[in-house]
């Protein structure tokens, strides 16, 4: 298993546009956002916080649900198309190693993306560290966890990368406008705001976590609760070959 987790790690890096996006875009956007006077003034729409402040919570949505749902199906999915699963199956290793090194390798990108938008963050801008680190981390993971296995429905119900890669861009994009990625939540309808609350990767109980409270265990037990669904589904449906 750790040789496997090693090979893909290789294959990772060595995707290097796709990998540096997926871990440093995050902080780069927030370089960018906080170049802004505007947004680093406390806005009575917000209680009283900074945008990018707030802005912290949709960062980390964007990268659970960039590696999730636009690196995890088209990787697994171009594995099937070019046969890699099918040899891989007349080995000792079985097929799902390689797949438990997928996850392994991109949710270890997810960490260390989220681990230098924090720094940059409180470095640069002055950003208020997590109050609630545990929280944080539990959202992390299973908002994660929900992420990856949509990604991994797509990817085990798909028949090429290419198809993987346009169905996976249709649920990033609702999953970006439900975490407030591309406007404000504050923005949103109540209802729009609500589902976006349940839905993975939980902006939601990001932002409790961030900004000092414990998240709501309503809102962790849905997001584990679609990753256990979608993990179900995704093994039931998927294909070697």
């Amino acid at each position: 298993m750790v040789r496997i987790v090693e090979i893909e790690a290789r294959l990772f890096l060595r995707d290097r546009l796709n990998s540096l996006f997926a871990v440093l875009f995050p902080s780069m956007l927030l370089l960018v956002l906080g170049a802004i006077p505007g947004l680093r003034e406390p806005l009575p729409e917000l209680g009283g916080q900074r945008f990018i402040d707030s802005y912290m919570s949709a960062l980390v949505v964007f990268t659970l649900a960039f590696i999730g749902l636009q690196r995890v199906p088209t990787v697994v999915a171009s594995y099937r198309e070019k046969g890699v699963l099918r040899r891989l199956s007349t080995t000792p290793v079985h097929p799902a190693r390689l797949l438990a090194g997928q996850m392994v390798v991109n949710f270890a990108a997810v960490i260390l993306s989220v681990l230098l938008l924090i720094v940059v963050g409180y470095v640069v801008f002055g950003v208020d560290l997590p109050h609630h680190p545990l929280g944080l981390a539990c959202a992390v993971v299973l908002g994660g966890a929900g992420t990856f296995a949509l990604g991994l429905v797509i990817a085990a119900l798909v028949p090429n990368a290419r198809a993987a890669g346009g169905w996976a861009t249709v649920v990033f994009m609702l999953l970006m406008f439900l975490g407030g990625v591309y406007l404000p939540r504050f923005m949103l309808p109540t209802a729009i705001q609500a589902i976006g609350s349940y839905a993975p990767p939980g902006v939601e109980a990001l932002q409790q976590a961030w900004l000092g409270t414990a998240p709501d265990w309503r809102h962790l037990a849905i997001m584990g609760l679609v990753g256990l669904v979608a993990g179900t589904v995704a093994a039931r449906t998927f294909r070697w070959e």
